[in-house]
């Protein structure tokens, strides 16, 4: 057995997240000699952070720093690959997206703490590191990073019920993922007698001591994954948390706790099972079929916003998933994968930006309601009294559905590329196709609601819009506009971001 040595630990080709983990243990500090007042400077100081990891990031990509990529890190456990750093560059992204939209929301709600900065940090970095894992047992450690302080955050509003009762849902359910995790972790080790996916991967194709435990162990693992992606039929704690967490929060969860999940679930699935592609695809594809449908059809009966949009987040996994399967066949495996992580980035600006629209409404609440937030009638009148909004929140809810010219269409027209390329070697994936185009006209139904209250029903349509949140909603809204015109350079660097394995 090779020693450790600083080669292997090779912290060069880690410099954004090991910076930034630095950054979030100097901010704790610093918070404290901050005043009550000013705790939106740790805001701003933690965007300062995310910022120059971002900056570290792309010059990554260019191999400007570090090693040239991919590179090995944490003695193997890592490995830094076009893959992590793209999916990175979207975790990084929503944080800073997530920490605007709470700059203003936080001091109106009487929540101004610095620590709210400070988890958010960790959370990113729990997000990253799922995504260059190479190893379960990082997979792991990397999923409790991501998930302990999204519990916290989840009840940060001490004022509302809700708000703690959906911490104690997200904790218990998400105790309950991490048990499934670490069980399969387990099985795994002792079906193959390895945690590396390398070694995964080489006792699947070899002599693994016990398959048929290696494969359950590996089930178990999918399911704790599944959790954390919510998808179907793991997705019952969505709804009760998006509507009771604050929604910067919801907001941040609904797109990073996506990306790390299916950044973790891709690496293990695809890099390291392609011996089980048979089997896990054809359950994949099944995964995706019910998720769209569950998720679509439950936002059909929403009238509060936030839990609309959970069932929302909820179909849009399904359609990951759907590029997912896709990648069970080896020639459509390259397609399935970019398509997949620039999915993940056409929802992020999606969905950010039509969350920060219903911050904007939600801030004409009075701060002690006990509100869940704001009702799709709240909306009505919005188009005429605010036009600038009503016209952002409007795109948001066409590229959700998935309408020209709005990234939303460019990214699941990719997604169903993938699908039906995949399609001559397995039925399913045609199916999950069919059912992925059925869905997203279905989906229109309940997305196009929030334009017609806007523009078709009487109302006071009251929204009050802040310097940092305007600036959060004005950038989704070009992202979202420019993916669905221009989405060509993008896409491009998501086919140079393949998988690949340390070892």
């Amino acid at each position: 057995m090779e020693l450790p040595t600083l080669d292997t630990l090779n912290l060069a080709a880690t410099v954004p997240i090991v910076f930034l983990t630095g950054w979030a243990l100097l901010l704790l500090v610093v918070d404290l000699f901050i005043p009550a007042s000013r705790k939106h400077w740790s805001g701003w100081l933690a965007i300062l952070g995310l910022v120059a990891a971002g900056v570290g990031l792309v010059l990554q990509t260019a191999n400007v720093l570090g090693p040239e990529l991919p590179a090995e890190a944490f003695f193997g456990m890592a490995v830094v690959d076009g893959f992590a750093v793209y999916a990175q560059i979207i975790v990084v992204v929503a944080a800073i997206f997530g920490i605007l939209l709470a700059l203003e929301y936080l001091p109106k709600r009487r929540l101004s703490r610095g620590e709210y900065y400070t988890l958010l940090l960790f959370s990113t970095i729990g997000m990253m590191l799922m995504a260059m894992a190479s190893d379960l047992i990082l997979i792991f450690v990397a999923l409790e990073l991501l998930s302990i302080p999204l519990y916290i955050l989840t009840g940060f509003d001490r004022y509302r019920t809700t708000s703690e009762e959906g911490a104690m849902k997200y904790f218990l359910l998400g105790a309950f993922s991490s048990a499934f995790l670490v069980y399969g972790v387990a099985l795994t080790y002792g079906g193959t007698g390895t945690t590396a996916l390398t070694g995964v991967l080489a006792a699947l194709g070899g002599d693994a001591p016990s398959l048929p435990l290696a494969i359950a162990g590996v089930g178990l693992v999918v399911v704790g994954l599944g959790f954390k992606v919510a998808a179907v039929p793991f997705h019952m704690w969505t709804p009760d948390v998006y509507e009771g967490a604050p929604t910067p929060v919801t907001a941040f969860m609904s797109v990073g706790s996506k990306v790390g999940g299916f950044a973790a679930l891709m690496r293990v699935l695809i890099a390291a099972l392609p011996e089980l592609s048979g089997q896990w695809g054809v359950v994949i594809a099944i995964i995706a079929i019910l998720t769209m449908i569950v998720g679509n059809f439950l936002a059909i009966s929403q009238r509060n916003i936030k839990r609309m949009l959970a069932y929302s987040s909820i179909a849009h996994a399904g359609y990951i998933l759907v590029a997912v399967a896709a990648a069970q066949v080896p020639e459509a495996a390259p397609m399935a994968v970019s398509a997949a992580i620039f999915y993940m980035l056409t929802y992020a600006f999606t969905n950010l930006g039509a969350f920060g629209v219903v911050i904007a409404v939600e801030n004409e609440e009075e701060p002690d309601s006990a509100g869940v937030g704001p009702e799709i009638e709240d909306f009505a009148g919005l188009g005429r009294t605010r036009p600038l909004l009503g016209a952002m929140m409007t795109l948001f809810m066409l590229s959700l559905t998935g309408m020209p010219i709005s990234a939303g269409l460019v990214g699941k027209f990719f997604v169903f590329q993938a699908a039906v390329q995949a399609s001559s070697a397995s039925g399913w994936m045609l199916a999950a196709a069919i059912v992925g185009v059925i869905t997203s006209v279905i989906s229109a139904f309940y997305y196009l609601r929030v334009p017609m209250a806007m523009y078709m029903y009487e109302g006071e349509g009251r929204a009050y819009l802040q310097p940092a949140l305007g600036v959060a909603l004005v950038v989704t809204a070009l992202g979202t506009l420019l993916l669905g015109i221009v989405p060509t350079p993008l896409f491009e660097l998501a086919q140079q971001a393949l998988l690949t394995l340390a070892g």
